[in-house]
């Protein structure tokens, strides 16, 4: 690149006014820190650096404030800056795929006649990704106990537990003092009567003074976050003991050991893109992560549940539990579906994994982190 942009210049590669980088400029959040040999005012490197993360923090609907604390924070770099920034767009893509696929569905039942109700119309653009697929957990979303037990297990002597992204209140142990935070106003609304007190708040901002709890617990809940290593960093803050029940992204058998995803949904792989590592989501709380078998009759209907009950991924309310399917899209669903009827019709998926049956417990790169 040029050695120094002058304002100007900055402005018509950024699609900005010059108006709103004087603003940035008087405000302090990006100030020209060169000069040019006519002595005017211009941006060096690493102020376009900057200027380019608060634009993409802006246009994602941050306000000012906000992004200068994101933009100064010490402990975050240019390359941190840009996984985050692709997590959130991620995240975005996931909200509009949850709308296409909505419409789609009210396409396709307009086509036979069917009218949905306002409140569905409605919902098709006012959802984050667990409003669309959250009515559909009662049914399928259950407590597994025998990887209950390895959470309340690793909760040690715990008494007051935090359960960040609650969800239902799925695994919230039954002996102890819970409090629930939960950002799904349609996840909240189906929490059982006498079920912990649930808080409307994000894993990224708990409203809890620091070691508050004696632990805090996620379950299968870390990759819905926006940012999963700040709200990691938030539940070791708030608590003395942290255990998290997620998956490890960076695995390189992990698409291979599981056959849905490695010949029916090849595009699993694409939403681990940049995904932080096990080690990264461990360093965040200072813990350890250990292998969770899934048990061939689990109870809950997670995406790797039923690796041995093939035929549950051909029903609707199964896979309308699970975020996956909603994240890839519904032309790789219908397609992966289509394709896993035909091979269990035709016996292929049984010649296939044919190994599987004898099996009581698959690895297929769940861990438990606890620290």
């Amino acid at each position: 690149m040029e050695k120094h942009l002058t304002v100007g210049r900055v402005a018509g590669l950024a699609g900005v006014t010059v108006r709103t980088l004087h603003h940035y400029d008087e405000i302090g959040l990006v100030r020209p820190s060169a000069r040019t040999a006519a002595g005017y005012r211009a941006y060096a490197a690493h102020d376009v650096e900057r200027l380019r993360e608060v634009l993409a923090y802006r246009r994602l609907g941050f306000g000012l404030r906000e992004i200068a604390a994101l933009v100064d924070d010490p402990a975050t770099d240019a390359v941190a800056h840009l996984r985050r920034l692709r997590r959130l767009l991620l995240a975005r893509r996931d909200h509009a795929a949850a709308t296409v696929a909505a419409i789609d569905r009210e396409l396709e039942a307009r086509a036979m006649g069917i009218r949905t109700t306002p409140e569905e119309q409605l919902k098709v653009f006012g959802a984050q990704l667990y409003e669309r697929i959250g009515s559909d957990y009662p049914a399928t979303r259950r407590t597994e106990p025998r990887i209950a037990a390895k959470v309340w297990e690793a909760l040690g002597d715990a008494r007051t537990v935090l359960n960040v992204g609650a969800g239902t209140g799925s695994y919230e142990p039954p002996d102890r003092a819970v409090t629930a935070v939960e950002p799904s106003a349609v996840m909240r609304a189906q929490r059982p009567a006498g079920a912990a007190p649930c808080v409307a708040a994000s894993a990224e901002e708990l409203p809890f003074e620091d070691q508050s709890f004696d632990a805090a617990m996620a379950f299968s809940t870390v990759h819905h976050w926006a940012d999963p290593i700040a709200g990691l960093r938030e539940m070791k803050r708030v608590a003395r003991r942290v255990v998290v029940f997620t998956y490890d992204a960076c695995d390189p058998g992990r698409t291979e050991r599981f056959w849905l995803t490695r010949d029916y949904l090849p595009e699993f792989g694409e939403l681990l893109v940049d995904w932080p590592s096990l080690a990264d989501l461990t360093a965040a709380v200072g813990g350890s992560a250990e292998p969770v078998l899934i048990p061939w009759d689990c109870a809950d209907g997670f995406f790797e549940a039923y690796w041995r009950r093939p035929e549950a991924y051909l029903e609707e309310h199964v896979r309308r539990a699970v975020s996956v399917w909603t994240r890839v899209g519904p032309r790789a669903e219908r397609r992966a579906v289509e394709a896993l009827r035909d091979d269990l019709a035709s016996g292929r998926w049984a010649e296939r994994n044919r190994d599987l049956t004898a099996l009581g417990a698959a690895e297929l790169g769940l861990r438990l982190i606890v620290a």
